[in-house]
């Protein structure tokens, strides 16, 4: 393998643009020994077999190598055509909520052990133990498990896993072969409503687009818009592990919304 460029760095790992012996294009990160590694891998080929994803060329511990994702910019057409794909993603199910292999988000460790059903995984495997690590305040603590309380009466209808990505926020979906294509994650068995709750919380380009082809696909239970902030309430959380209190008003705000519920 021969690098041509490098990309920077990414949580402490080095990014890298490298060309194969036969003349294939490969993305590259390069770090030390890591089990993040080999999760990512496990999620892309899972995820692989239902929708476009970079092909995995070798996971090793001190690295992951991935083909080459050529980028073009967004269309209204590649988000309907993603909003289809993403629907038959979910579609593709899972034998329970969690996954066989370690969930990591960034560099951040998550329990993927199963549970019975969507709301206990999300209580006690996404949220509460963030909320442990999140150094907030004891009143917004009290209210987030308050939250998390009423999670069996908010979550809506029940629903069988979905295929989910895990962490779909719009720096992993790649434009690409007019269509979108998914990148870093934090792939497992859980509520098709959480990847599009998190298209929406940093904004994805064309979301009605593709939500709007999701739901012809694939409709969505009632309620689907209000819970939100329910499935926002992990990546927040991840965010103020990540970043500090400047997300603080917005994991509150979603808090609040939850309880209104």
């Amino acid at each position: 393998m021969k690098w041509t460029d490098e990309l920077g760095t990414s949580h402490g790992r080095r990014l890298r643009r490298g060309v194969l012996a036969d003349g294939r294009e490969v993305f590259a990160k390069i770090g030390e020994d890591s089990p993040v590694f080999a999760a990512e891998a496990a999620g892309l080929r899972w995820l692989g077999e239902a929708i476009a994803v970079p092909e995995v060329i070798e996971a090793a511990e001190d690295r992951l190598v991935l083909s080459w994702v050529s980028e073009e910019p967004p269309t209204a057409a590649a988000a309907e055509r993603f909003g289809r794909d993403l629907a038959r993603l979910h579609r593709a199910g899972a034998p329970a909520y969690g996954a066989p292999w370690p969930g990591f988000i960034a560099d951040l460790p998550m329990s993927n052990a199963p549970a019975e059903d969507w709301p206990t995984f999300y209580a006690s495997r996404r949220v509460l133990p963030f909320v442990r690590r999140a150094r907030l305040p004891a009143g917004d603590v009290q209210l987030i498990e308050r939250a998390v309380e009423r999670f069996g009466e908010v979550a809506g209808e029940p629903e069988p896993p979905a295929r989910i990505h895990g962490d779909l926020w719009s720096g992993n979906l790649l434009w690409s072969g007019g269509t979108g294509v998914l990148v870093d994650p934090a792939a497992h068995g859980g509520h098709r409503e959480t990847d599009l709750a998190m298209l929406a919380l940093f904004g994805a380009p064309h979301l009605d687009r593709i939500l709007g082809a999701y739901r012809q696909e694939a409709p969505l239970v009632d309620g689907w818009r209000e819970r939100v902030p329910l499935h926002q309430l992990h990546p927040l959380l991840v965010h103020v592990v990540l970043f500090g209190a400047s997300y603080r008003d917005s994991l509150m705000a979603a808090v609040t919304r939850v309880l209104a519920l």
